[in-house]
């Protein structure tokens, strides 16, 4: 009896310690996941989700590592948070739902979105940071001017995005057959190979595009949808890093910071 009481006893002060060490570390991991009182989903790191590719706004360059202007940006954010930016390639439904935020997969959303009223209910979104317009793109020397040119023919969208939103409210007008696009690359690859004769999306994304392959293409018309992006954060859940992101935007702007990074990625400084 004595063996067994003493061996409780010892068992008795294991479990104790194993509770003081792991109250320990719980208490630890709790603080490393706050940066100058930001809650991050990773200590040490502000996790945000992206669609790749976006350019000029996010893409891989030559080495791999992901760039673009929404990179950078969030790169301000999380100096003044004093941690490092990591990005989460993910499905752009994902983002646009408000799932990947509300599941904890990432921190923040930086991913050429414009706000709408839709995607406002179900995440909260910083100030605008980019003025955005649709435009289309055809390969050169193609006859087509406007939408309405395009009566009978396939024009390429990329699903999920204002400009497939766009181009689906004049479908019936205009008689235009669209084609959905998983992603940015492959509304480019059908547009090159003939699969459709058109293609919509945002200006910068085409102007960028052309850069890479001078002459074979052409902006042929220019909407102005009065779109602007924003990042986004959880839905009510992070107040304290939507602060901290407008925070770096507006001293951005103020210091010249914005206007640097705008024309290394977009090429025109922006209008006052």
């Amino acid at each position: 009896m004595r063996f067994q009481s003493a061996v409780r006893q010892a068992g008795l002060v294991v479990a104790v310690a194993a509770l003081a060490v792991t109250a320990g570390c719980a208490k630890k991991d709790d603080s490393e996941v706050q940066a100058s009182g930001v809650k991050l989903v990773q200590a040490g790191k502000l996790t945000v989700c992206t669609h790749l590719p976006y350019p000029p706004f996010q893409s891989k360059d030559t080495s791999g590592k992901v760039t673009g202007f929404d990179v950078e940006i969030m790169d301000l954010v999380a100096k003044d948070l004093g941690v490092e930016q990591t990005i989460i390639d993910t499905p752009f439904e994902g983002i646009k739902s408000g799932q990947d935020l509300n599941t904890g997969k990432c921190d923040a959303a930086a991913a050429g979105m414009t706000i709408t009223e839709e995607r406002q209910k179900v995440m909260n979104f910083s100030d605008p940071y980019f003025d955005a317009t649709q435009a289309m793109l055809v390969k050169a020397g193609k006859p087509y001017k406007s939408l309405d040119d395009l009566k009978g023919k396939k024009v390429g969208v990329q699903a999920a995005t204002t400009g497939r939103d766009y181009a689906k409210k004049f479908e019936k007008e205009k008689g235009l057959q669209i084609v959905e696009f998983e992603d940015l690359a492959a509304e480019q690859q059908a547009l090159a190979n003939g699969q459709v004769e058109a293609a919509i999306n945002d200006l910068p994304v085409w102007t960028e595009y052309l850069k890479s392959n001078p002459g074979g293409f052409q902006v042929s018309a220019e909407f102005d949808t009065g779109e602007q992006y924003g990042f986004s954060v959880k839905k009510d859940g992070n107040p304290e890093l939507l602060k901290k992101i407008n925070e770096a935007l507006a001293k951005a702007k103020q210091d010249g910071t914005y206007n640097t990074i705008y024309e290394k990625w977009i090429g025109k400084r922006p209008s006052a």
